[in-house]
């Protein structure tokens, strides 16, 4: 739609004529595929097609800066586009019906978006830890101000003050407020190491404008009862994240939604350690269906391709 590449992977299950549906993976800021491998193979021993996909600015898709570590956006209506492109070109054109979503953070704020305007093509949604609110800023609005003013300064493409361009995920994992499994925050650290151009470091002023902007909109009641989808929210009970007080008001309001809080659990809860990844995926196994739970682990990638935005 404006030109922009994007980066996506498709994978289908072994041995299964017919599979039973597809998922779309939509990932956080500063994520990329390969951060979702095992999730990938969680979903297709389950007996699903895959679509996962880096949304502009990070990970393999075009970036909008020179830069590449400066995670930057001007506005979260491109993000959106980004979704429909994935949608319309990959989803509706080369996979199997019925479909469903699996969000994380930013990725489940997009589609929370898209849901309260209508445009729905799942059948059941799964949202962690959705980004509605930031955790641990005692005065957001003075947050939201300052980049509002930095950005009119013509400063927007800039790191926000203190920020730099160290990869997300990689630095050391007794600072990290991403998951409490070393093992795991380790193999993610791992994949940029190896991958350096995979990396993305703190966001721009600008990205945290649009951000401030794009959730004032949406954390609303009203955007939440405008959401008909059948949804299951799930967030983390110690997220340092994103604020999970924010998400279950928000979960009260929708129409066919729930949220469950998963004690003692960070902000990324597929990357969380094992106790807690099974609780997540006993929650999609009940809410997803046709998901026939854990099995043999089987799977392949069927397919990369790009879809223009």
């Amino acid at each position: 739609m404006d030109g922009v590449n994007l980066r996506v992977a498709r994978w289908a299950p072994r041995g299964r004529k017919r599979p039973r549906g597809t998922v779309l993976i939509l990932q956080g800021r500063a994520e990329f595929i390969e951060k979702y491998f095992e999730t990938v193979a969680d979903l297709t021993r389950r007996g699903f097609v895959v679509v996962a996909f880096d949304w502009r600015g990070q990970g393999g898709s075009d970036h909008q800066l020179a830069n590449h570590r400066k995670g930057h956006i001007s506005s979260f209506k491109r993000y959106r586009r980004d979704l429909d492109a994935v949608i319309h070109e990959m989803l509706l054109v080369h996979c199997p019906a019925p479909y469903f979503a699996l969000a994380h953070s930013m990725g489940a704020a997009i589609l929370f978006e898209a849901l309260s305007s209508g445009e729905n093509r799942f059948e059941r949604t799964v949202a962690l830890a959705p980004m509605l609110a930031i955790a641990r800023i005692k005065h957001p609005g003075v947050v939201r101000t300052l980049a509002e003013w930095l950005g009119g300064l013509g400063l927007s493409r800039w790191f926000i003050p203190g920020g730099g361009a160290t990869p997300l995920g990689t630095k050391p994992f007794l600072d990290n407020r991403l998951t409490s499994d070393p093992v795991r925050y380790a193999r993610n650290a791992g994949v940029v190491a190896a991958v350096p151009e995979l990396g993305l470091g703190d966001p721009t002023i600008g990205w945290v404008r649009a951000a401030f902007r794009f959730m004032a909109g949406l954390n609303t009641r009203k955007k939440a009862e405008a959401i008909t989808a059948q949804v299951l929210v799930i967030a983390g009970g110690a997220d340092p994240v994103v604020s999970t007080a924010a998400i279950e008001r928000f979960s009260l309001y929708l129409k066919s939604g729930h949220a469950i809080v998963l004690p003692g659990a960070r902000h990324e809860l597929l990357m969380e350690r094992d106790d807690i990844r099974e609780t997540v995926w006993a929650a999609f196994d009940a809410f997803v269906p046709g998901s026939e739970g854990t099995g043999p682990l089987s799977s392949q990638a069927d397919n990369s391709d790009s879809a223009a935005a």
